[in-house]
């Protein structure tokens, strides 16, 4: 069995015709953008860290805690694309 992934080069809508570049996808491993992520929602926490008086009497005190969440949950996936980056170097340093 012979798997092929043909993708087709043009697309016809209505009157117009569009034409499919053959561009390679990008070789992403996503730490720096995650890296990026994770910076801001702890700039977030410590811009709103000195107004947590004023947040909570509005009931938005929330707001500081989605902070520190995104924070928490952003260093969970920055390891998780570190170790998967490692992992995708070492199978094609083996390769």
């Amino acid at each position: 069995m012979e798997l092929r992934d043909d993708q087709p080069t043009q697309h016809e809508f209505g009157k117009r015709t569009f034409l499919v570049a053959d561009v390679e996808p990008l070789d992403v491993d996503g730490v720096r953008t995650v890296e990026v992520g994770v910076a801001l929602w702890f700039v977030g926490f410590l811009a709103l860290l000195p107004f947590y008086g004023r947040l909570d009497d509005a009931g938005r005190g929330w707001w500081l805690w989605t902070c520190l969440a995104g924070f928490g949950l952003g260093l969970l996936g920055l390891e998780y694309c570190r170790r998967r980056r490692r992992a995708r170097l070492a199978r094609d340093e083996a390769a």
